[in-house]
């Protein structure tokens, strides 16, 4: 079986519909008496797939009561944070709360945000027992989450593991990281590891915006310098959404 799914869409719009409805058909068939544990990314196709969901849910009157929401089993948590403020405009969590949580009026037991207002190794480190407690855990002690929601810049980098970090290792064993000196603003960040990324049930990678391509179609070679191309080489399955015209 190829390690690699690439799902190709005419736009933004269509790849963040498709998304968003093969998500929520994968909620709809997660058993409700267990945490289903879904890590979030930011970026501008974050945005349009937010919105998109909402769009979904309000439409097929998804939610008890009668009010648009997701279940209440559903735990959201973040592949990467910026340590910035909640309420600033550059915060992973701002994005989700105006455009996800807040329209579907989603509980805040569900939302397990990182506190990019702290140093980022405090919020790591705050927020890897977090994720711990919620997800079950493999045999390596990582928690499993249920599916991470990456986006992919053109240097290939995925959530804050950016290339040729040499404070990165596959190996490395850290739920959560903090990030210094990130080559794009700003600066300090927390991020999910390599290991934890693999270890999770489903990662699908929403693929969207110009100068991309040759990252994606980079995606099966195994560089150890290339973020997204290592999560799929160690990695069973990869899901990619994606409106480039790129091949693997």
């Amino acid at each position: 079986m190829k390690k690699i799914k690439l799902l190709s869409f005419a736009g933004p719009g269509e790849l963040a519909q498709a998304a968003a409805s093969a998500w929520l058909d994968e909620i709809e068939s997660s058993r409700r008496d267990k945490p289903y544990c879904v890590a979030l990314s930011g970026g501008r196709i974050a945005q349009t797939f937010f919105t998109a969901i909402v769009k979904l849910v309000t439409a097929c009157k998804i939610g008890d009561g009668g009010t648009p929401s997701l279940p209440g089993n559903v735990h959201f948590f973040w592949a990467d944070e910026r340590c910035v403020p909640p309420d600033d405009p550059e915060s992973n969590f701002r994005v989700a709360q105006e455009l996800l949580f807040v329209p579907l009026k989603i509980p805040d037991a569900q939302i397990h945000r990182i506190r990019g207002e702290a140093a980022p190794e405090i919020a790591a480190n705050e927020a890897s027992p977090e994720l711990s407690k919620m997800a079950p855990l493999n045999e390596n002690s990582l928690p499993v989450l249920d599916l991470i929601f990456l986006g992919m810049g053109e240097d290939g980098h995925v959530a804050s593991l950016f290339p040729n970090d040499p404070n990165v290792s596959i190996s490395d064993k850290k739920i959560y990281r903090a990030v210094k000196d990130a080559p794009k603003p700003p600066p300090n960040r927390v991020t999910l590891g390599y290991a934890t990324i693999v270890a999770a049930k489903q990662t699908w990678v929403l693929v969207s915006g110009n100068g991309k391509e040759k990252a994606l179609a980079g995606l099966t070679d195994a560089n150890r310098f290339f973020p997204a191309a290592r999560v799929a080489q160690f990695r069973t399955r990869t899901k990619i959404f994606s409106d480039l015209n790129a091949q693997k």
